[in-house]
Formats: structure tokens, sequence, C-alpha cells
């Protein structure tokens, strides 16, 4: 046979290296899936982690065991050496959950490694030798190298997979479950056994706050978004108070770095002062505002991560993917049915007790040990007249007797039998009995024994596992709003050119990289492009801005020759969406229309403006005013109203607009604390653009700002907020903690400065603001008491108190009560609703 057919027979046989590939792969495969990435749904441990468990349980005698020999044990179980065990032991460790820890075990929110294993210690927690071990309801299978027993599962009683979490890579799938709260899991265990529904989200270690509004049960698909929580410490300083899951205070510090080199955030420096707790200071630069600058960081830095979860076990040998209620369904029914073979298992055990007690007692009671004084010919003829006078009392006896049974009854010493043996021996079945009436209760209940038993775990265990992760809804930032102008844009308006490159021509604006640039020229073309370095629009630009999608208030006023028929029209227009590098013609299309006169108004101002018509044309009046309030705002590709057929010299502004559009409506929304258009929350009216906003904190400040939709007003602390009118009076009552008393007083806004805050009630720890309107003639509603002892009583507040200056202590109103209860009562039309008292 040639060379070339050998080789052709070779790869062809399934024995050869084709079929060795097909086969080794996917044993390799299977391989790492099953006992390597995915953990298993039953006790919800990888085979590492399982065998770490086995290995501490096997050494535990309640003190701890240097880490270096627990590796040393768990070699015996696990071929891959002793790196990837103390890996995941202290990976275990640091979960804080199966494991007590000694010595320096590391920080997963500062990324901080664990000491050596010769100088750190661990032991089973004492909740872990309750829910994870019981060799009596353990499968067993030989160890890899056949020289010891291993479990094959742990008999988990509890949703540890959900409690730790878990991440893990195989061949061509991985698994990302994430870790939810200790509590949370056990209740809803709970509601499941009960037959109510539940829902489970994710929860941190390392705190922070989460939206799961996209979690999705975490299947593949879902997505939550999770945030350090970051708090002004003043108008200078931010202090981030904890990481989001997954990032270090080191990764978190770079990322904000990073950010600041490329321009996106604004900053003098980050100080890490994280102890204890995480504490990392922020400084930001002169005129940089802290609501902004919060919103960039979540925009550009780690401050803000997306977790993608895909939750993948292993199942009948097989890798599954669940939903997290799924997961714990499974859990809750897999601890229900261990807990039921342990009763089982502890009701044979019982009943095989009574048995031999009761079979003791007869044979002590009825004096059948006497047999053994009698002389019979050999030991078997011995056992057989014990069995047979035993006859008589079988029927007390809830099964058979059998050899071994008398066997053992004979090995028990004989001597001089007393009542008080007797006795001793009718209070031991007694208990039995009573023991084994508990444990048929607790199966014929096995769901309210499932539950007890998980109640037990709550109270024992839950103390300081409350809830460290905030749920909460995020609210969508836009990162050009929020992203730092890091750039000057230019424009050479005669050759046609934007960009931020052009140094030596004029200075536009400044901006961001993020940013969309809107440019008109003389020939009535309109385009938006990307901010870059360099970009050709058309010679000629009479306009370039910073553009601003969805913007319905800016409008455009323009009055353009028509080049085909010299017809000159006017029009009005909004931009709102647009398609980026696209060229738009905002006249008939022909290539020699002209603009003549273009005004861009923030609020659609309409003005007035001068026309002078060219001198040599035939037209009577060659001077007249045109009013662009009289044109409706219409789409950017309209025509426009005709101005003029003759030729135009001159269009030149002789009366400054005003809005043609209705006031801006502006709501607070607190769920996210911010000021909004698209009428979510809090309507607080139609501002004009000079309009201001009034803000009352529950701590007795108030603050003046204006309608920028990006800053943060915190609604936790928030009273009240309204449209500022500095001609109403303040009316407010507060409690002042050292006179345990409630004062009043009324006052006119005098402060001028925008966005500071501003203390108006007596300064002093424990002091706060209960109630507070400006509505014209507020009564205040009193309730005190509880029961049958409740009294009412109103006040008039413009009869009670004099107006005085806002710095002004005010007087008393009433005396501290904890059941004392606080309302305004106001006209209607007022800022409340409710009816004026008489």
């Amino acid at each position: 046979m040639s060379a070339a057919k050998k080789k052709e027979s070779f790869f062809d046989n399934e024995a050869g290296v084709q079929g060795q590939y097909k086969t080794w792969f996917l044993d390799y495969a299977s391989y790492v899936i099953l006992e390597r990435a995915v953990p298993a749904m039953e006790d919800g441990l990888k085979p590492v982690q399982r065998r770490i468990l086995h290995a501490m349980k096997e050494m535990d005698d309640g003190r701890f065991n240097k880490v270096a020999n627990i590796i040393g044990q768990a070699m015996q179980y696990h071929p891959h050496g002793d790196a990837s065990i103390g890996d995941a032991l202290v990976n275990l460790g640091q979960k804080d959950l199966l494991i007590e820890t000694q010595g320096n075990w590391g920080d997963v929110r500062t990324g901080m490694e664990a000491a050596a294993p010769r100088y750190i210690e661990a032991r089973l927690s004492k909740f872990a030798l309750e829910v994870a071990f019981n060799a009596k309801t353990t499968d067993w299978q030989l160890s890899y190298d056949g020289r010891k027993n291993e479990p094959v599962t742990l008999p988990m009683k509890f949703p540890l997979l959900l409690a730790q979490g878990a991440d893990g890579i195989a061949v061509g799938l991985s698994t990302k479950i994430l870790p939810h709260n200790f509590c949370e899991l056990i209740e809803a265990s709970i509601k499941y056994l009960r037959g109510k529904k539940f829902e489970l989200f994710p929860d941190f270690q390392t705190g922070g706050m989460i939206d799961v509004s996209n979690y999705n049960e975490g299947k593949r698909g879902g997505k939550v978004r999770v945030r350090a929580r970051i708090e002004e410490l003043d108008k200078k300083t931010l202090v981030i108070r904890d990481v989001p899951y997954s990032v270090t205070t080191t990764q978190l510090m770079e990322s904000i770095v990073k950010a600041n080199d490329q321009g996106k955030i604004k900053i003098k420096k980050v100080t890490d002062y994280t102890g204890a707790d995480i504490e990392i200071h922020i400084e930001l630069a002169a005129g940089i505002s802290p609501d902004i600058t919060i919103d960039a960081l979540y925009a550009f830095t780690d401050c803000e991560v997306s977790i993608s979860p895909n939750a993948c076990v292993i199942l009948d040998q097989k890798p599954q993917f669940l939903g997290v209620q799924e997961l714990l369904k499974a859990s809750a029914d897999y601890a229900k049915d261990l807990l039921k073979r342990e009763l089982e298992i502890k009701l044979s055990e019982l009943q095989e007790k009574w048995h031999y007690t009761s079979l003791e007692k007869i044979f002590f009671e009825e004096k059948i040990y006497k047999e053994l004084e009698k002389k019979h010919a050999t030991w078997e003829k011995v056992l057989e007249a014990i069995a047979e006078a035993f006859v008589p009392f079988r029927k007390q006896l809830r099964r058979d007797i059998t050899r071994e049974d008398i066997v053992k009854l004979t090995e028990k010493p004989v001597r001089r039998i007393y009542k008080l043996d007797i006795d001793e021996l009718n209070t031991q079945i007694k208990g039995l009995e009573a023991d084994i009436k508990q444990v048929k209760f607790h199966l014929a209940n096995l769901t309210d024994y499932a539950v007890a038993y998980y109640e037990g775990l709550l109270s024992k265990y839950g103390k300081g596992r409350e809830r460290k992760t905030e749920i909460k809804p995020f609210e969508a930032i836009q990162a050009k709003q929020v992203a730092i102008a890091n750039a000057k844009l230019y424009v050479n308006r005669e050759d046609g050119f934007v960009g931020t490159g052009l140094k030596k021509d004029e200075f536009v604006v400044d901006c961001s990289n993020l940013d969309d640039i809107i440019v008109f020229t003389r020939r009535g073309l309109m385009k938006v492009v990307k901010v870059s370095e360099k970009s050709y629009i058309g010679k000629d630009i009479i306009h370039v801005a910073i553009f601003q999608k969805n913007d319905e208030r800016t409008t455009y006023n323009m009055i353009y020759a028509d080049g085909k028929g010299g017809m000159s029209y006017a029009k009005r227009f909004n931009v709102t969406g647009i398609t980026r590098e696209k060229e738009y013609d905002l006249t008939k299309g022909d290539e020699k229309s002209k603009v003549n006169y273009f005004t861009v108004n923030p609020n659609g101002e309409a003005e007035v403006v001068k026309i002078v018509l060219s001198p040599n044309c035939t037209a009577r009046i060659k001077e007249f005013d045109f009013y662009f309030e009289e044109l409706e705002i219409k789409g950017r590709n309209s025509q426009g109203n005709q101005v003029t057929k003759y030729p135009i010299k001159s269009v030149k502004l002789k009366e400054a607009g005003r809005s043609t559009l209705s006031n801006r409506k502006l709501w607070y929304d607190d769920q996210f604390g911010r000021l909004n258009t698209e009428s979510k929350g809090l309507y607080l009216g139609g501002f004009e653009a000079e309009d201001l906003i009034i803000v009352f904190y529950n701590d007795g400040t108030y603050e003046i700002t204006d309608q920028e939709l990006t800053q943060k007003i915190d609604s936790e602390k928030l009273k009240l907020i309204e449209k500022f009118n500095p001609e109403k009076l303040v009316s407010a009552i507060y409690f002042d903690k050292k006179s345990l008393q409630f004062n009043v007083k009324r006052f006119k806004i005098e402060t001028t400065t925008l966005k500071n805050k501003f203390t108006f009630i007596k300064e002093g720890e424990g002091n706060y603001l209960e109630a507070v309107t400006t509505a014209d003639e507020p009564i205040l509603a009193v309730q005190q008491g509880r029961g049958d002892q409740i009294r009412k009583g109103k006040f008039k507040i413009a009869k009670v108190v004099e107006v005085m200056g806002w710095k002004a202590v005010g007087a008393k109103l009433l005396d501290y009560s904890k059941s004392i209860k606080m309302e305004w009562e106001v006209k209607k039309g007022d800022q409340q609703q409710p009816e004026l008292f008489e």
C-alpha cells in the first residue's frame, strides 16, 4: 500500500487522529463543565469547593486549622494542585458564610490579597455544620485515586448557590449567578413552601445601589446596573462610600483618573481614605457642579457598572439554564426532601431503640434471663430457649425478634434486677414513644416542619445579614449632557470648515468630544456633524452651535431669496431630529438661493425686522417692517411664507422679539430627584426663562435654584419644592430639641444667591423642620393623644405670629409630644388642597 493510501486510511479510521479528536474534545469539554466550572444545583458548590468543605469537616474539632493544612487535606480529593484549592478556599472565606476566618484574608472591596496559607486559619462555621453535613443522608463516591470516599453532593438544606453566587467559564458556556440576601432567601423559601409568590434580587457585600428593572430572574439576556453611593460633602468635595460589585477601590480610582485625563470630568485629585469603611474623596476643580460631576462619574467611570447574569447549573449531569426563582424552588424542595429523609432515618432509629428497650424490659421483667442459668447442650439451644420464652410476648412488639436481638440481650451483664431498673426502662419506652409520635407528626406535616426549620435558621443566623445593597431605579444619564467641555470649537466661515483643530480661526464655543455640531450656510444648507478636528460643511457659514436633540423650544427665524424665481420667503422652524452628516436644504432647492436674514431664538422669540428693497426695483414701497410673530412654527422642510417678489437689499433687526411659545412646564420626579418636562412627578407650574425654584429641606434650610434639568434635589431630605415667588410669605413650624417645643415663624425670603443653602430655623442638634408652606392663609391642624384621649385643634398662623426676619427664632407654638401630628389645611387654589376649617 502506498504512503498516501496509508495516510488516508489512518485519518478515516475512527481509532485514528480524527476519531481521537472527536472523543477527546468532547470528553474535555464535559469534564470542565461537570467537574470544574459549573456548580451543582443540589448544594450550589463546584467540586473544589465541595472537597474543601468535606476536608474541613474531617478535620473539624472546633478549633481553627492552618489553611496550609486544609489545602493538604483537600488535595486527597482534588487532583488539581494547591493553588486552585487555596484560591477557592480564600474565596469561600471572604463570603463570610460557611467558613470562619482568622488572620488577614484580604478584602474584596479594595482588592487586597489574603496572606500566605501558613499565616491564616479557618474552621467551619456553626451555620455550615448545621445546614451542609449529614453523613446519613449523603451519597458517596470514590475519590480520584480510589483511596477515599467523597460526597457526590453535600446535603445542603439552604439555597447556598443564590446566597454566595457563582462565576465560571467552561468550554462553550459560562455561568454567572449573582449573590442574594441571606434573610430574603430564607423568607422566599418560606413563602414558596406556603404557596405564596416571592421575588428575589441580588444583594452584595460591597453595598451600593442596584437597578433590577431588567434582572429577568437572573436568566440569560437580563442585566442589572450597579452604582457606588456618592455623597456631596461640600460644594468642592464628593465622597464615595462604597464600590459596585466586582469593582475594587483601586480599579475605581484608576477609572476616575482616566476619565479626568480624557477630559470627560474635571477634578483636582482623588484620595483614598478607606479603612474599615470605604471612603474615597474626590476634590472638584473650581466652578464645577457637584451634581453634574456625580452624573458624569456614573456615565464615564466604574462608579456604575452593568452586569449580565447567566444562571447555569448542573442538573442530572447536564448543564441547564434556570432562573433564580426556579433555583430557589428546587433548593427548597431539595431541603424539604432532605428533612424528610432525616426524619425517616430518625424514626427508624427510634423504632429500633424502642424495640430493643421493650425486649430488654420483657427479658428482665419476665425473668427470661434465667434461661442463661439452665444447662443446655449448646449455645444455640440457649438462644432457642430464650426465643421460645419470648413467644407469648411477641404481640407487644412491632417487629419480629431476630437472632441478633437475642445475642445482644445475652451480652448484657446480668445482675440482680431491681424494680427501679424496670421503672427506668418503662420511662425510656414512654420517652421513645413520645419522640416517635413527634417525628410521625413532623412527617405528616412536613411543610410546617420545613418552614419551622427555615425560621430557626433565620432567628439564629439572620442577625447582621440584612440587605446591604439598596434597590432603586436609576435615571438614564445622557453622556452628552454631563460631559465636561474639554475642547474648543473653531470655525472658518469663508472656507466652510469647523473643528477643534482650527486654532487660528474664529473661536465659537467650548464643547466636548461627545457633542454634535449644527451648522447653517448662506446658501440655506444645514448639516449636523460630530465634533472633530476639521470638518468641511460648505462655504460662507452663517451660524455654528452645539446641537441639542429633541429641542422643541429653540426656534430658527429665516428670510431667504429663491434663486430661481427671485421670490423671498420667511419661515420659522425647529430642528429636533436629524441624520448626522446629511445635508438638509432649507430653501426651495435652487443652487442660487441665498439667506438674507437668520436668527436663533432659545425660547421661540419672534422679532420685528426692517426690510429694505433694492433701490433699482419697481416696488412702490421700498422699506417696510416684517413681524415674525405672524408666522407659525413649522417643519424645517416648509418653503415658508412669501415676503416680497422684489430683490432685498438688507434686513435689519428693528425690535427684539418676545417668546411666542407657552411657558415651560416643569415637574419634579421624587423617584430620581430630578426636574423634568415629561410630566413625571409633582407639577411645579409654567416657567418663563427668568423664573426660579425654591426648595425647603427637613434640616431647616432652604435653597433657591434655577431650572437646570441636570441638577439633583434629594427627595429623602426634601420637605417642599415649588416655583419661587419672592413676594410670598413662608410659614414654618420646627422642632427645638433643647427646649422640647415646636416653634412657629413667618418670613419673606430675602436672599438672592442661587444654589446656596440658608438655615432659617434655630440651629442645634436634633432640630428639624416639621411643616412649611407659602399659602396665603395657612391653617395648621394639630392632633394629640391616642385612643379616647385624642385632642384636636387648629391654628391660624397669621394670628399666632407676626412676620419677622428669616433669621429670627420664632415664637413658641406647642410643647413636644410623641403622639402629636400636624398638617396644613389651606384654601383651594393654594398649593395644598384640603378644605378650609372654620
